[in-house]
This record gives C-alpha cells, structure tokens and sequence, in this order.
C-alpha cells in the first residue's frame, strides 16, 4: 500500500516550535451540516479526498443519495482536474492502488479525461496514462469502457482509448480471459479490442494469438480456435469438452486439485461445470487455487459442504497469513464481515490473527489516549449494496485496535449518549467488539466533554454529523495544545471542527497510510498526501 510521506518541519525558535500540518483544510467558511448545525467547509482537494476513500460508487449513505455523492464526487474531479491536474492525477492513481477504491478510481479517470478535454487544458499529466494509472485488473477496461459509453456515448476519444490499451497490454492473458472474459460482462475482452485497437506487446509474443483468441470467442464461440501454445486455454477446453458424466471423476482424482488449477478453473465457474452441486469435494479441489478473498467469501459454504478439518486448517493458514494479508490489501473491516458470516469457531482465531494483520500498522500511542467511537444512527448505513457491514462497525473496529495497542487509552462509543467500553490489554479485538451498541444520535461535544479528563490526544472516528446545539465544535472543548484527529468514514461535504492546523486534524480511510498519521504528526513531521511520497523523499 502507499504510505503517507513525511516532511520534518523546519526549524523554529525553541520557544515557539513549529506545529506539525495535515493536508485536509478548512477554509473558514462555515455552513450547515445534515442535522442542520453550522459546520466547517473544506477546501475541494479536501473534501475530494475524504469523498473518495469513502466513496463506494451508487451507494447511498444515511445523508445523501447514492446519485448525490456521485454527482459531487464527479463535479470535484472536473474542477481540480483543469485547476490541479497534478495534484487529481496522483489521487486518483493512489486511489486505485493504495486507497483500494476501484470503482471511484474508474469514474474519477473518465471524468478527469472529460472534464480536461472540453477544457482544452494542456500540460500535467497525460489523459492517456491518468487512464492507464487506473486499470489494475483485467475486467476493469471493460468497466471504464461501460462508464463512458453509458454517460457520454460511443464516441470514445483517443486518449481514452490509448490508456486502455496500454492497459490491456498489461493485464489481458489466458488466465485473465478465463475468470474475466464471461457473458455477464458488459464489455467482453472482444469487444474492448475491437474499440481501442490494441497491439500486442512486443515482449509478450504470444498475445498476438490470444487477442485473434479473444475476438473469435466474442463474435464466433463455435468455431473459435484455442491459442496451440496457450497451455492453460488448452488445459480448460480439454475440460470443457469432457462429458458431463465423467467431470466429477476429474474433481474427486488424485490430480483434481491441479488440473482444475492448469486450467484455470474458478470456483465460480466449477459448479456450473460440473452441473451439480458443491460439495465437500469439490470445494476441496478447487481450494488450493483460490485466491485470499474469495476463501474469506466461502467459509460458510465450506462448512455447509462440510470441508474436512485438514483442508480447513490449510484455508485457515492462508488467510490469517501475514503476507497473504499485506498482497490482499483488504481494509480491516473486510475481517469482521467474514467472521460474521461464518461463526464457525474453526474460523474465529484464524480471522482474529488476519484482523490483526491488517491492522498492523495503527499506531502503539504513548501517555494516554482518549478513543471516541460514534456509534449515531447515521453510522448504520451500510458501506455498499453487497454488504452487511456498516461504518459503525468499520469505526468500532479501528478504535478497539487502536485502543488496545495504546500505552493508557480510555475507549468510548457514543451517540446521544455516551459510556465507556472496558476491555483488557491483549483481549480479542472481535470479542470487544461485542460490547459496542447503537446509540441514536450525534452528541460529539458531549461525550467530549463527559470522557475528556487531561489525555495526551483524542481520537474521533465518525461520519462528522454533529448536533453542534449539544455544545458546537467538540474539538473547541480540548486545550489548543492537545492534538484531536478525527477520521471521517463518509465523506461528507461539511465537517464537524477546523482542520489542517493548531492541533486540529482530519483523516480519511481505514488503510495503513491512515493508521501513521497519529504517530508522525506527533514526531514533529507534517503528513503529507499518500500519493505524494516519492516527490517529498526527494526534497528531504
């Protein structure tokens, strides 16, 4: 994952030791937030940044439609994209890589190219690599293709175009074209070539056929001809044209495992083939070529197909391993989805070590830590359509490891009540956060003021939406000398308190370069935007 990039400040008299700066800013405006109260207006690169790490696209929240947050999240990219083009494309880059947002990175890339083409605008970063930056895995082409086309028409312009064959160059394989290439896509590999005219790369000399491949199977599947050097297109037609009967004896072999890995069988496309149901084995065959998140996705059909016990222990080694965790990039939250929907005590310890894993980087706090958690009945929305967790419980999650690695930390969770939640050093994160509940509405100031006793910091994680008539700014109840970090799990336009200075910082997303800031801000370094790294390294 990106990291958040450092700058020590420059030196200043000892009597007057410069504070450390965030780059989320209010600009002094003030205007009212969803309940109506005076909040804090952002500077757009701000609000753009917290929108984005927030922003599951079409997904309303408990304020705004999912129609809204699109509207302002695209309006903000066509701004700063003419304004700072420099400043867009590397959040958008990041985004997709480091922020794991894929679909915001998608759309935030097509408009940015939009937006700098009916501009005119010159200089910055090329249209075609912000494109490019954005396209990680084979199916996403196709995806952005569907953006354009479904907003702007067919009439694709060549810097688009030419960012997505670069990328198709990249990405487009026989594995790829297996587990992407399907008739539920909009946009299958045939039809992204036959629109942006990819060459094949010169250092890949077999994608010459797959491409010829990959149109035949699009426009003329009954008399497509697999690639003869392509083994694992090879392996899958071998078994594809096995009878129906006799597909099972292939799962149950000695050698299933890895001739369904050969062929690059998803276990997506495994019931389908076999024409019956999942059961024990075959799940137990198509395991071992299953990738971290789509283990995490099945446990509880593993259970249901009753996998054996061995098999479970190797799933949940692979899942609760570090470095499996680090190259899954999967946000912490993603975890405790998985634990609740597979109970199975056979999986609690190994999702509780993954959990922890991913979490790895929240910082052990020094003194004594004051962790407010909002728990508000705007908190319950849930983060997408394909989700059941919600922000509450993402904040939750983060709080607990937060306050579990601190030296002194007092945890609380709030709404319009607030009460402290006890837990002991070293106790599981997922069995304190049994102990959270809903707590209706948004009284930040007030747990403030109730829970802050002289701490060394404060930690506010929540969706900003304060009720500022129960006691206005909560951050204006903590001395100026004492730093209060805020991380906005929404995205919403109008924060909760000033950000950028004096003590006062607000942070986006729940990724490593999020969980540093605390610590660096507090060694005396200014936190710079992730995506800024490499230029700020330099400079030091």
């Amino acid at each position: 994952m990106a990291r958040f990039n450092l700058l020590r400040s420059k030196a200043a008299p000892a009597s007057t030791p410069a504070a450390p700066t965030s780059p989320v800013r209010s600009t002094g405006r003030r205007a009212a937030n969803a309940h109506g109260s005076a909040g804090f207006v952002r500077d757009p690169r701000s609000e753009l940044f917290l929108l984005a790490v927030a922003n599951f696209v079409t997904q309303r929240t408990a304020y705004e439609s999912g129609g809204a947050r699109d509207d302002r999240f695209a309006a903000l990219v066509r701004g700063l994209a003419v304004e700072d083009p420099e400043w867009t494309a590397g959040l958008l880059g990041w985004l997709r890589q480091g922020g794991n947002m894929r679909t915001a990175s998608l759309v935030g890339a097509a408009e940015y190219v939009k937006a700098r083409l009916d501009a005119g605008a010159t200089g910055g970063p090329s249209n075609r690599q912000v494109v490019n930056s954005v396209l990680l895995r084979a199916d996403e082409p196709g995806e952005l293709l569907g953006y354009w086309t479904a907003t702007y028409g067919r009439n694709v312009p060549k810097p688009v175009k030419r960012g997505i064959a670069d990328a198709v160059r990249r990405l487009y394989s026989g594995t790829s074209l297996l587990k992407y290439d399907t008739a539920s896509r909009g946009y299958r590999f045939g039809d992204v070539l036959n629109l942006v005219h990819a060459s094949p790369d010169p250092d890949k000399p077999w994608q010459g056929e797959l491409f010829r491949y990959a149109l035949d199977r699009r426009h003329n599947p009954e008399t497509a001809e697999v690639p003869p050097g392509n083994r694992t297109l090879l392996a899958h037609r071998a078994l594809m044209e096995l009878p129906v009967a006799e597909r099972r004896a292939v799962v149950t072999a000695a050698d299933g495992a890895e001739r369904l890995a050969a062929a690059g069988m998803t276990w997506e496309a495994l019931a389908g083939w076999l024409q019956g149901p999942m059961d024990a084995a075959a799940w137990e065959a198509v395991i071992p070529s299953m990738g971290a998140m789509a283990l995490l996705r099945n446990l509880r059909n593993f259970d249901g197909a009753g996998v054996s016990d061995a098999v479970a222990e190797r799933v949940a080694a692979k899942i609760s391993d570090p470095q499996t965790v680090a190259r899954a990039r999967q946000f912490p939250f993603r975890y405790l989805a998985a634990h609740q929907h597979a109970p199975s005590l056979r999986w609690a310890y190994p999702l509780e070590r993954a959990l922890g894993h991913s979490l790895a980087h929240v910082p052990a706090l020094p003194g004594r830590t004051l962790v407010l958690v909002d728990r508000s009945g705007s908190m319950w929305s849930p983060l997408s359509d394909r989700s059941q967790l919600n922000r509450a419980d993402a904040a939750a999650v983060f709080g607990t490891a937060l306050a579990l690695r601190a030296e002194d930390a007092d945890l609380v969770q709030f709404g319009s009540t607030s009460k402290a939640v006890g837990f002991r050093r070293g106790e599981s994160v997922l069995k304190v956060l049994e102990r959270f509940e809903d707590l209706g509405g948004t009284l930040t100031a007030k747990a403030v003021a109730a829970h802050y006793a002289g701490h060394d910091r404060v930690l506010i994680v929540t969706d900003e939406q304060t009720t500022h008539s129960y006691g206005g700014d909560p951050t204006a109840l903590v001395p100026d000398t004492v730093p209060v970090y805020t991380w906005n799990l929404a995205g919403y336009q109008v924060g909760h308190a000033p950000s950028g200075a004096s003590n006062r910082h607000t942070f986006g997303g729940l990724t490593d370069a999020a969980f540093r800031m605390v610590s660096l801000i507090e060694d005396g370094r200014d936190a710079r935007w992730p995506w800024e790294t490499g230029q700020a390294d330099a400079a030091a």
